[in-house]
């Protein structure tokens, strides 16, 4: 279930970005924003990290904005593999892909408040004596 959330988390932000930033594309129906957000997750999971690791000295020195500049990197490989994949996501350079990065973060972070984890304690009811 949480996997599906952030689906939809991750397609609603691109969206988003689509309609805020210049340079930003999609071309596709409804269904295949779902598989540009489906390969933009698994591009997060899988390539984001090494980029983290090999960038901290940068992240570390930029006091953590340069993330911003991987994240940017992360959107325009998402285009990349998306218009292999015939998706119809695109991305016009790297400008567009940083401010694009910025509404995504954003956009992503602003829904995530709404949607509980699931791993969030409950409260105990008081034991009766």
């Amino acid at each position: 279930m949480h996997v599906l959330l952030r689906l939809l988390i991750n397609a609603a932000a691109l969206w988003v970005a689509t309609r805020l930033v210049s340079g930003i594309t999609y071309t596709g129906d409804g269904v295949a924003l779902f598989g540009v957000a489906l390969v933009f997750g698994v591009l997060n999971v899988s390539i984001k990290p090494i980029l983290f690791v090999l960038s901290l000295p940068f992240v570390i020195f930029s006091l953590g904005l340069f993330t911003l500049v991987i994240n940017a990197v992360m959107l325009l490989l998402t285009a990349a593999a998306s218009n292999a994949l015939g998706l119809g996501f695109a991305v016009a350079g790297f400008e567009a892909a940083f401010k694009g990065a910025l509404v995504v973060t954003v956009v992503s972070f602003g829904l995530s408040l709404f949607v509980s984890d699931g791993n969030a304690p409950t409260p105990h009811k008081e034991a009766r004596t």
